[in-house]
């Protein structure tokens, strides 16, 4: 059933529900054709929306509020905080402040010098053994080329015996010699030539040396042949005691000797860095007799070669 509403309650919803905004009218803007062909103008008739609140309108200013606070907290987060900005440079990039390293690299100097000093040193040492093994190596090349030596004949020029007394005045008997030997030299190396001397060569009768003489020292090349002479002299040497069993007479007489001497012989290879000595003993019996003016030869068996 349907009650009349008393002025009372009328008035009551009136007070209690809000005001209805009005309807805004809706406003139409008019712009040229751009399809009359007559040159007449005409209108055509755009409806714009009526928003009813501020908020729905798309150029609302806070829309720009918020997309100007959303490139300046951007921007502030790029180049800085509270929106500072840096200096730009000639390409348009922010400059930079470049933190320079402070400190003194004369440690890493040190160290590369030291370590130079280290190259320079493993490489001294390096070559010195290197050389040292090369020289090695050309010693033990050359180690066997031994100098060859042969006595080939023994001439008596003078040979006699006599009595007298020595610086003493002791009596005894005295001998007087002279001897040419001759000694065959060959060198074997290929590499290089040889020097060739040698100690006292004595002409003994019962260990009493009665000639001596000496090779002159000379130099021998390689791969060559060579014969030289020594002169053996011996001037009234006493004999004492030995001179008892002496046969030597002035119509002859023949005497047992003993040739005896060493011959050194020394090669350069490399210089005065690598030398290789031999020395050779040469021992030789032999039987003199005064009254033949003829050389003593002398086999290869005859003379033991030590």
């Amino acid at each position: 059933m349907m009650h009349a509403k008393s002025d009372s309650d009328v008035t009551s919803l009136a007070a209690s529900s809000p005001p209805r905004s009005p309807k805004r009218p809706v406003y139409y803007v008019q712009s040229p054709s751009r399809d009359s062909h007559d040159g007449d103008k005409s209108s055509s008739m755009h409806a714009t929306p009526v928003y009813n609140s501020p908020m729905e309108s798309p150029s609302h200013p806070s829309y720009g509020r918020h997309s100007r606070a959303s490139s300046a907290s951007r921007f502030s987060g790029t180049f800085g905080r509270k929106g500072s900005r840096k200096r730009l440079n000639e390409k348009g990039w922010p400059e930079c402040k470049v933190i320079e390293e402070e400190g003194a690299y004369d440690d890493l100097d040190d160290d590369r010098s030291l370590s130079r000093r280290c190259q320079v040193a493993i490489g001294i040492v390096g070559f010195i053994l290197l050389f040292t093994v090369f020289c090695l190596i050309i010693w033990g090349a050359a180690r066997p080329y031994k100098a060859e030596i042969v006595v080939k004949s023994l001439s008596v020029d003078d040979f006699y015996s006599g009595e007298g007394s020595d610086n003493t005045g002791v009596p005894t008997k005295l001998i007087t010699s002279n001897f040419s030997l001759k000694i065959g030299v060959y060198n074997p190396a290929t590499m290089f030539g040889i020097h060739i001397t040698s100690g006292p060569i004595n002409l003994m009768y019962s260990e009493i040396t009665i000639a001596t003489g000496q090779l002159k020292k000379y130099y021998q090349p390689r791969k060559s042949h060579r014969t030289v002479s020594v002169i053996l002299q011996g001037e009234k040497v006493p004999l004492y005691g030995a001179g008892a069993g002496l046969a030597l007479s002035s119509t002859g007489g023949a005497v047992p000797l003993t040739l005896d001497f060493e011959v050194l012989s020394r090669g350069n290879v490399v210089g005065r860095l690598v030398r290789v000595k031999h020395h050779k003993h040469v021992s030789c019996p032999v039987v003199i007799e005064s009254n033949k003016a003829k050389p003593i030869k002398f086999s290869w068996n005859a003379c033991a070669y030590e």
